[in-house]
């Protein structure tokens, strides 16, 4: 009998435990969940480009990208804001497709795949078309674009949909992007797309520095690097270029 009441007072003991271990981890697990909101997440990124630092009243953190970072209080204008925030996007997207454009091709012709001039030799390509008639064409199209971008961003809504019925996300101004694949245009991934566009505007002038520096493409580059890594750095390559 005294077994029996031992074993039953120990049951009761450990379920007492175990339901306060369980409480406590609950509220903890509560306490400490990942936010959800897009304000929660703001909170903790904006502000943070220089620790200690504080983001300018005109940054409240709604933007994509939003980190504070103004230090010529260049976009204190709301309409400036307007116009840096599509012209940023736009030069990431492009800069994107750029780095794309100067790496891709240059890999698959070392491979064999291709037979494509470098990059920087593609101005003196003959094309199918005069090169004064292409850049003529492409000087058109842009212009129609931007012209279309910046109307609907002077008046909201007036120029929200493309002849391909690409439409802008309600609240979003600016000539609709391409997403043909109907890809997700949430918060965390206008923030994704700004951040990788900014590395790829810093990418794309490397790459121009690099040409200059060395005489070759970034897969040559690159290719070099790693057949020689402790021998073909940058530094060893400003020693050459400047001795």
């Amino acid at each position: 009998m005294a077994s029996v009441t031992m074993q039953a007072a120990s049951i009761v003991a450990r379920s007492t435990f175990l339901g306060a271990g369980a409480s406590r981890l609950a509220r903890s697990t509560r306490a400490n969940a990942l936010p959800t909101s897009i304000s929660a997440l703001k909170i903790e990124a904006k502000g943070n480009w220089l620790p200690g630092s504080d983001s300018p009243a005109w940054l409240d953190g709604s933007l994509p990208g939003d980190n504070g970072f103004d230090p010529l209080a260049l976009a204190e204008d709301p309409e400036n804001l307007k116009w840096y925030v599509q012209a940023e996007l736009q030069n990431g997207r492009w800069a994107m497709l750029g780095v794309a454009g100067m790496i891709i091709p240059e890999a698959l012709t070392s491979a064999g795949l291709l037979d494509i001039p470098v990059w920087y030799d593609t101005g003196v390509t003959e094309f199918w078309i005069p090169t004064p008639t292409l850049f003529a064409i492409e000087f058109i199209l842009f212009n129609f674009v931007e012209l279309l971008r910046w109307q609907d961003i002077k008046n909201p809504g007036s120029v929200s949909e493309d002849p391909f019925g690409n439409k802008l996300p309600a609240g979003d101004v600016g000539y609709p992007g391409f997403n043909p694949m109907g890809l997700s245009t949430d918060f965390r991934t206008k923030e994704s797309e700004i951040a990788n566009g900014r590395t790829a505007m810093i990418a794309f002038l490397g790459l121009i520095v690099q040409s200059h520096i060395t005489g070759a493409g970034p897969f040559a580059n690159l290719l070099a690097h790693l057949a020689d890594p402790w021998n073909t750095t940058v530094f060893q390559s400003l020693d050459k270029f400047y001795s």
